[in-house]
């Protein structure tokens, strides 16, 4: 019997005339949705999360992880949270939004109370973990597009008999955030500590699915020493894919106590089928799972071997991640030169100079500010390839009224003064004829923040 040892780890109405239920259509979703078996944006483009977990509710203070987290290339973070059983309550969820939005990065909230229901005496119910949610229905209102709600942690532990009641339980608990009028994309984890190892929600994913009106449910397994054979993840992915039914990898990690996670089948796999991956976790473990940290302290300049395999390895978060189009990411399976129509509240961008993309192998860049504030500030870079492929850009500008780049994700950027070179990344550098990325950062200012005017060299 193996167990991860816990830590202190619309537009269109149908109505269905003869039940007079109304129902939303698939198509008619907002938001992160699933489509079928995978999650799509609001747009219809794919998204596949590559990210780790961040222990917020242990460490409020280190909100400077988000931006950190976005610089290492992640476009997920999954965000522990108390529902107010064990930890927290976490009541700051307006700030968690905002920095999610700032930074740039679809976010999983999850309630961390449920752990080994059945098990570990303190843990909560699904049902208490619904509550903590629909108690914070305000503050997550509108943010479907990069919000995923994780109803609750690893809900049941080893006990049988409890978790074999995972399946109501879960389907109560979607209900139950439905009727309070949550659109958000539900995300649902598995019992036996996550793992799975009764397939209980492999079993009954496809009736849990059905049980939410808005088909919006995506499962996630948890991999530890359950899964330390290539067979097993094969095996266990592989039956949702066939299925048709969403699944992520939610939690797992290149160690345990429990056993050995394989985890180079684990990235490949999901990289090769388009499956989400999140990984345990930023830093901050204890209770002699420290060898879990990516970074050490919360640095993320002293990257641990975990961290240095999951974000620079093969298959990793930086080779692999893509950041979602509503935020302007580009759609590696659908370039485009047009920014998504649907954007983040923020202060309006800086008109971008306009320009036709160049002749021959060369590249445009055109700046924006994307949101502003006393002392601080974010701006996009977009690099457009001309009439030629390129298989690599840098681009170059100067500020002239002192600004300073603080944090920047999807380019290597260097700076010396008030000059600034950003060049792509493993992943950005190969654009088609006309096709666009993007970069971004945030930076610091004082007195004027003047847009400059960036310059483009392609190779």
């Amino acid at each position: 019997m193996k167990r991860k040892i816990a830590i202190a780890g619309t537009a269109v109405l149908a109505l269905i005339a003869s039940i007079m239920v109304f129902v939303k259509p698939a198509d008619a979703a907002v938001g992160l949705r699933v489509n079928s078996g995978r999650i799509v944006e609001a747009n219809g483009s794919n998204f596949v999360m590559r990210g780790v977990s961040h222990p917020h509710v242990w460490y409020t203070s280190q909100t400077s992880s988000f931006a950190n987290i976005k610089s290492l290339g992640a476009n997920t973070v999954r965000v522990v949270l108390g529902s107010g059983q064990r930890w927290g309550p976490s009541n700051d969820l307006g700030t968690i939004v905002n920095l999610c939005r700032t930074n740039r990065l679809i976010c999983v909230l999850e309630a961390h109370d449920t752990t080994g229901y059945g098990e570990e005496g303190a843990a909560a119910t699904l049902d208490q973990a619904a509550s903590y949610w629909i108690g914070q229905r305000t503050a997550l209102a509108g943010t479907e597009n990069f919000i995923i709600i994780n109803i609750g942690n690893e809900p049941f532990g080893n006990n049988a008999s409890v978790s074999a009641t995972w399946p109501t339980a879960t389907s109560n608990a979607i209900g139950r955030l439905r009727s309070a009028g949550f659109e958000h994309m539900i995300m649902v984890d598995a019992p036996m500590w996550g793992q799975d190892w009764q397939f209980i929600m492999r079993d009954n994913a496809q009736s849990v699915f059905n049980s939410d009106p808005q088909r919006n449910t995506v499962f996630s397994i948890h991999m530890y020493g359950v899964f330390d054979t290539a067979a097993e993840i094969q095996d266990y992915l592989g039956r949702f894919r066939t299925a048709g039914l969403p699944i992520v990898v939610g939690e797992f990690g290149h160690n345990h106590s429990d056993g050995n996670p394989d985890e180079d089948t684990i990235m490949s796999y999901t990289q090769a089928n388009g499956i989400g991956y999140i990984g345990w976790s930023w830093s901050g473990n204890g209770g002699g799972v420290e060898y879990l940290d990516m970074v050490t302290n919360f640095n993320p300049a002293q990257l641990t071997s975990w961290g240095q395999r999951i974000f620079n390895g093969t298959n990793g978060i930086r080779a692999t991640s893509r950041e979602a189009t509503w935020f302007g990411g580009v759609n590696p399976t659908t370039p485009t030169t047009t920014a998504p129509t649907t954007r983040p509240p923020t202060t309006p961008p800086t008109t971008p100079p306009t320009s036709n993309p160049p002749t021959g192998r060369a590249c445009t860049a055109t700046y924006a500010i994307t949101g502003q504030w006393q002392g601080g500030f974010q701006a996009e870079v977009r690099v457009t390839a001309g009439s030629s492929a390129i298989s690599g850009w840098t681009v170059n500008w100067t500020y002239a009224n002192g600004q300073s780049v603080t944090q920047s994700w999807n380019t290597t950027l260097t700076s010396s003064g008030s000059s600034v070179s950003a060049r792509n990344v493993s992943y950005n550098g190969s654009l088609g004829a006309g096709a666009s990325t993007t970069f971004g950062f945030l930076g610091s200012w004082n007195g004027t923040n003047s847009a400059p005017t960036p310059t483009c060299t392609a190779t």
